[in-house]
């Protein structure tokens, strides 16, 4: 748990995958081509948290999706990666762009596209309900899934490694 603490004070950026991560993984199709999609709201308040902590946070997802733009504006999440099938150029650029070295960055996965990224961070983190390889070369793994609070999961124990969790909340207990 000390190595894995470590590991959690020296990150500067979380980047997830959406899909499986900030979701269940359940891609909801109208007949007309709109996507719809559901996140929990404890991840996004966990992630404003984190932001006003003073880590970055970014998403690089394979799919395209108005509805993820949407969320990500409304969660003041500047560095939005849609459409990419291979993530790690995204990746490379957006730490070259925020001038980090990839041992800096934690990145949260659920299947094996997030692999190339996961293989090269400092803190590789898989939900809960991720494909068995993605758990294997996780340093870490949630206690709650995709979609249902793992992303909170993250964000509350980057926050406690670098002891600023507690001033997030202490707003909440006055």
């Amino acid at each position: 748990m000390q190595d894995l603490l470590k590991k959690a004070a020296d990150i500067r950026l979380l980047i997830f995958d959406v899909d499986g991560v900030l979701t269940d993984g359940s891609l909801y199709l109208a007949d007309d081509g709109q996507e719809y999609k559901a996140f929990h709201s404890r991840d996004g308040h966990g992630m404003k948290m984190l932001q006003a902590s003073g880590v970055d946070v970014a998403i690089i997802t394979g799919r395209t999706s108005k509805v993820v733009q949407h969320r990500m504006d409304s969660l003041g999440i500047k560095h939005v990666y849609q459409g990419q099938i291979e993530k790690l150029p995204a990746f490379e650029e957006l730490i070259a762009k925020l001038g980090l070295n990839a041992k800096q960055v934690a990145y949260v996965g659920d299947d094996v596209v997030d692999l190339p990224i996961m293989t090269r961070v400092g803190l590789a983190v898989a939900v809960q309900d991720a494909h068995h390889l993605v758990k294997q070369h996780a340093h870490w793994t949630s206690p709650n899934g995709g979609g249902r609070g793992a992303a909170r999961d993250i964000c509350e124990l980057i926050m406690e490694a670098q002891n600023t969790l507690q001033e997030q909340f202490k707003p909440y207990l006055q």
